[in-house]
């Protein structure tokens, strides 16, 4: 069972934002910047490709409300993704609010974030979900 598994099986505490019978979506503790969300599959697949065609498209279509909701909550030109995949062995994608592409350079330093600073970031998108 995978670190995100975990995560969605509520064995390993979450920020989450938001969840369906597929997909579950949760603040990066350790993210690039506030607003940094993480949209995984329930179904574990190590590799984002290895993924059946339903899951691939159904990430977008489950993805979209949040990125829009990020676009609203904190001040930046777009929502960026990225599938790295390098992390966890778990298919998962990264949403984060970007201004420049370089805002997507997974080797610049992460923000720590105390536990009062990430419940306001999971408030302010699900409120706008």
């Amino acid at each position: 069972m995978t670190l995100f598994s975990k995560i969605i099986a509520g064995e390993i505490p979450s920020y989450k934002i938001a969840e369906n019978d597929k997909f579950f979506a949760f603040l990066d503790i350790f993210p690039m910047v506030k607003g940094h969300v993480l949209v995984v599959p329930k179904m574990e697949a190590d590799n984002f490709f290895d993924l059946p065609d339903e899951y691939l498209t159904g990430i977008l279509s489950f993805a979209k409300p949040i990125a829009k909701a990020i676009e609203k909550a904190f001040p930046c030109n777009r929502c960026g993704i990225s599938v790295m995949g390098l992390e966890v062995p778990h298919a998962h994608l990264h949403l984060i609010p970007i201004n420049s592409a370089d805002d997507l350079n997974f080797n610049r330093p992460k923000l720590t974030l105390t536990n009062e600073e990430l419940k306001e970031v999971q408030k302010a998108i699900v409120a706008l979900l």
